[in-house]
């Protein structure tokens, strides 16, 4: 049975790709089956994994909105043990197409639930629309990459709430797995006091492992490459690394 995971956070630019891609790829390197869903319209996991969205005949949205199989959407990618469920900014229509359909909000748990993998880690959308609800409500977990910066806790009490309602309605199996930190510069005290403040919000549900800011971390997407191969010695990679081995800890004691 897989280990879903959602990775959401309602603010945009908190890492959730770079940590969707990069914790998956290193999962992958542990020999394990990994399914990346990109559940953004914006599709930046999806080119983030060397997948050209203009390109795409099909992707997501026909899975969630006319019933494709899911087995005829999935790209390999040229990852070992890594394939793709890709987006395209078609996606954004379901949002739209689902209100009035009926178990709108399971949609997407009704397709993963067809497939076989280790793990599945969702990027879900910056917004707390029915695309990240069908996201919470397919996962067991949702992991939440804050970024250590001024407004990193903005928002954040909205996003939980989500999280406590599908919960509550939806899918009781759902748990918050932790919080990581991303973006930290441990030169600055800004970043060192939002990290304080975090941990003071999520006791015992903050990573030790934190991602730094890091320029190799940043350049991969546009080479379509994880850390993994576009620069497995930089500080990011190594960073990544560690977070994967502290997840299956979490996951699997």
């Amino acid at each position: 049975m897989a280990a879903i995971i959602a990775v959401a956070n309602q603010k945009g630019g908190v890492g959730k790709t770079t940590t969707t891609i990069n914790l998956g790829a290193y999962l992958a390197r542990a020999r394990k089956k990994v399914l990346i869903v990109d559940l953004d319209p914006q599709g930046n996991t999806t080119s983030g994994l060397g997948i050209e969205k203009r390109k795409l005949k099909k992707d997501l949205y026909d899975a969630l909105v006319d019933g494709h199989a899911p087995a005829k959407l999935i790209h390999k990618t040229s990852f070992h043990g890594m394939h793709i469920f890709p987006a395209s900014p078609v996606l954004a229509a379901a949002e739209i197409e689902l209100v009035s359909a009926e178990g709108r909000e399971f949609r997407l748990r009704q397709v993963l639930e067809q497939l076989d993998y280790d793990y599945i880690l969702i990027d879900c959308p910056p917004s707390l629309g029915l695309l990240t609800i069908n996201g919470l409500v397919a996962s067991s977990s949702v992991l939440i990459p804050v970024q250590a910066e001024f407004y990193a806790l903005e928002g954040l009490g909205q996003l939980l709430s989500t999280v406590q309602r599908v919960k509550q309605a939806l899918n009781p199996e759902l748990e918050l797995l932790g919080v990581v930190m991303t973006m930290h510069n441990g030169r600055t005290t800004l970043s060192n006091q939002v990290h304080e403040e975090v941990r003071k919000h999520f006791p015992d549900k903050v990573f030790d492992t934190i991602i730094p800011r890091n320029v190799r971390l940043a350049e991969a997407p546009s080479y379509g490459q994880p850390i993994t191969h576009y620069d497995k010695w930089s500080k990011g990679a190594r960073a990544y690394k560690s977070l994967a081995k502290e997840l299956e800890g979490k996951i699997y004691g």
